[in-house]
C-alpha cells in the first residue's frame, strides 16, 4: 500500500516541483554572492559572517518563509566563545636528559577547551593509540592505564577493517574521528590531547589542519563547572616523529601497534610542558531557520529539516597574496541549493502534510557548533522533527549522472530515497571514500547524534557526457587544491545543472516523508535510535 501511494505522490509532487521551476540561474547567484570577496570568507563572529546571515535572513523572507527564531526573527543565537591562541604559545619535551622544542603553526596548532586567557601546565605523556573506547567491538585503548591529568597522544582514525561488523569495515565510525578523540581523553580525565597528523589517516593534509586550527576557533560557551582540556591540538608527522623519539618510539611503528587487537596504553616516560596564552572573546553568531507551514492540521506540528552550514575561515593566512577563505563549494553551494528549495517549497499551490524548516548553521568548520546547538535546543521538537536533509559542498561541474546519500540506508527513508532516484534517472552511488568518515563530517551528524534520522545529500561521484572517473578526479582536485584554502573561489564558467538536480531530488524526497503517515526511523540495529 505504501509503495503504491509513495510513487503517486513522488509523481503529483514532481510535477509540482518542476512547475516551481528549480533554478540552477538562482543557485548559481546565490553561490557567486555568498562566496564573494564582500562578504570575506563568512567568518564566525565577523562582519563578514553578519552579512552572509542576513542575505539568507532576507532570501528567505522574500520567498515568504515564516521566522522561526528568538523575538520573531529568523536568527537562533548561539552562545560561542572564540579561542584564538596566541603565537607565542610554547610546548616542549624532555626525556633522559634530552629535550625537543617545537613551533607554532610549524609544528603544532590547537586551543585551550577551557575558555580561558592563560594555562600552563606540565605533565607526564601517555600514548593511547586510536583513543578508542568502543566496547561492542571488545576494543578499549585505555584498558589497565590512568591518565588523568596527563597528555594523551593518539593518532586519528581506527583500527582497519575489511569486515562491516568490526569498526565498519572501510567506513569510518565516529570513533575515527577528531572529535571523538578529544571527547574521550577528557571523558579519561586527561589534562590535555594531541592527534599526530598524517595524511592518510586524517584523510587530508596538515594544511588543512593548520587553517583550520591556526587561527580564532569558536567553541559553544561552557557552562559553569564543567570540565575541559587545557589543550587540544595536532602535531605534525615530523613533530610526532621528535616527540616519539625521546622514547626510543617512530610514528610507523606505533601505527601499526595502535592498528592491531590486543593494543596497550603505556607511559612513554616524556615530560611535556606547556604555556598557552588565547585570545577569548564572545562571537555573536546566529543559526539562521525559516519555517513554511504544513497543510495537515495535525502533522504540521511536524517538521522535515532541510540544512546547509553557512560559515567559512573568514581571513586567514595568504596564499599566492590571497587572504580571503571565500568558500564557494563548501558551503555557499549548499546554502544556495536549500535558499531555492525554500522559495519553490513556498510556492506550491499546495503544501505538504508537515512543515519545512529551512535552517543554516554557524560554526560547522569549527567541528558542527552550530548544529551541535541545535540538536541541545531545538527550536521544534526533536520527536517532531521527521528527517534532516543537509547540503555540503556540491560539485558545479556538469550535469549529474548520479547521487552520493552516505547514511540514508541507515534509515526507513531508504525505499523512498532508491524510488525518486530511479524516477529522476539518477544512480545511487557508494561513497567512493568511505574511510574519510564523511557521514560524521557534516551537520546531519548532530542531529542524528540526539535520533533524528539524518544524511547529507551529496556531491555527484559521475557527470553526463565525461569520462569514467570524472567525478573522483575532481574530488582529488579539489581535496588536495582548493579544500579549506583560499583558491575555493566562484568560477564564471561553473555549470550548476547537477545542483539543481540536486535540489530538485532532496525537494521531491522532503515532500515524501512529509506527507508519509508516520514519522520516519532508524532502521533496527543503528546505534541512533530516538
Amino acid at each position: 500500500m505504501w509503495k503504491s501511494i509513495g510513487l503517486m505522490v513522488i509523481t503529483v509532487l514532481g510535477c509540482q516541483a518542476q512547475s516551481g521551476g528549480i533554478s540552477a540561474e538562482r543557485i548559481r547567484e546565490h553561490t557567486r554572492f555568498l562566496s564573494s570577496d564582500l562578504l570575506e570568507g563568512r567568518g564566525v563572529g565577523t562582519r563578514g559572517g553578519q552579512l552572509a546571515t542576513e542575505y539568507i535572513a532576507t532570501q528567505l523572507a522574500l520567498a515568504g518563509v515564516k521566522p522561526v527564531g528568538a523575538n520573531g526573527t529568523f536568527f537562533q543565537p548561539v552562545p560561542l566563545v572564540g579561542v584564538e591562541t596566541r603565537p607565542g604559545a610554547s610546548l616542549s619535551a624532555s626525556a633522559a636528559g634530552r629535550t625537543a622544542a617545537f613551533k607554532w603553526a610549524e609544528d603544532f596548532v590547537g586551543a585551550s577547551q577551557t575558555q580561558q586567557p592563560e594555562d600552563a601546565f606540565e605533565a607526564g605523556v601517555v600514548f593511547a593509540g586510536h583513543g578508542i573506547t568502543a566496547r561492542e567491538f571488545n576494543w578499549d585503548d585505555y584498558k589497565g592505564v590512568d591518565v588523568t591529568g596527563k597528555v594523551v597522544v593518539v593518532f586519528t582514525n581506527e583500527p582497519p577493517s575489511t569486515d562491516p561488523k568490526f569498526f565498519g569495515g572501510r567506513a569510518l565510525t565516529y570513533y575515527g574521528r577528531w572529535t571523538y578523540k578529544y571527547e574521550e581523553a577528557l571523558r579519561h580525565g586527561a589534562r590535555a590531547c594531541l592527534i599526530i597528523h598524517t595524511t592518510p589517516t586524517a584523510s587530508y593534509g596538515w594544511e588543512v589542519v593548520r587553517n583550520s586550527w591556526g587561527k580564532e576557533a569558536p567553541f559553544v560557551k561552557l557552562a559553569p563547572g564543567a570540565k575541559a582540556l587545557s589543550f587540544q591540538g595536532w602535531l605534525t608527522r615530523d613533530a610526532g616523529e621528535r616527540l616519539l623519539g625521546l622514547a626510543g618510539r617512530q610514528v610507523d611503528d606505533l601505527l601499526a601497534a595502535a592498528d592491531k587487537p590486543g593494543f596497550k596504553a603505556f607511559d612513554l616516560g616524556v615530560q611535556l610542558r606547556m604555556r598557552v596564552e588565547s585570545k577569548i572573546r564572545r562571537l555573536d553568531s546566529n543559526n539562521v531557520a525559516g519555517v513554511i507551514p504544513g497543510s495537515d492540521p495535525k502533522l504540521k506540528d511536524e517538521v522535515v529539516i532541510f540544512s546547509a552550514h553557512w560559515d567559512h575561515l573568514g581571513i586567514g593566512d595568504p596564499v599566492n597574496g590571497d587572504a580571503i577563505y571565500n568558500g564557494a563549494i563548501d558551503n555557499a553551494t549548499g546554502c544556495a541549493v536549500v535558499l531555492e528549495m525554500a522559495r519553490v517549497w513556498s510556492s506550491l499551490p499546495r503544501k505538504p502534510k508537515r512543515s519545512a524548516l529551512f535552517l543554516f548553521v554557524t560554526a560547522e568548520e569549527a567541528g558542527l557548533k552550530g548544529s551541535e546547538y541545535y540538536g541541545q535546543q531545538p527550536l521544534v521538537p526533536l520527536a517532531r522533527t521527521a528527517v534532516d536533509l543537509n547540503y555540503d559542498a556540491l560539485y558545479p561541474f556538469g550535469r549529474a549522472a548520479d547521487v552520493v546519500i552516505t547514511g540514508a540506508d541507515r534509515t526507513t527513508v531508504y525505499p523512498l530515497v532508491q524510488q525518486i532516484a530511479r524516477r529522476l534517472g539518477l544512480a545511487i552511488a557508494e561513497d567512493a571514500q568511505p574511510e574519510a568518515g564523511h557521514y560524521f563530517r557534516s551537520d546531519h551528524f548532530s542531529l542524528a547524534r540526539v535520533g533524528v534520522p539524518a544524511f547529507t545529500i551529496g556531491h555527484a561521484t559521475e557527470f553526463a557526457g565525461k569520462p569514467a572517473g570524472y567525478g573522483q578526479q575532481v574530488y582529488q582536485e579539489f581535496n588536495s587544491k582548493h579544500y579549506h584554502q583560499p583558491s575555493d573561489e566562484f568560477q564564471a564558467d561553473w555549470d550548476f545543472t547537477a545542483l539543481a538536480q540536486a535540489a530538485e531530488y532532496g525537494f521531491l524526497l522532503g515532500e515524501g516523508v512529509a506527507n508519509q503517515d508516520k514519522l520516519p526511523d532508524w532502521k533496527p540495529g543503528e546505534q541512533f535510535h530516538r
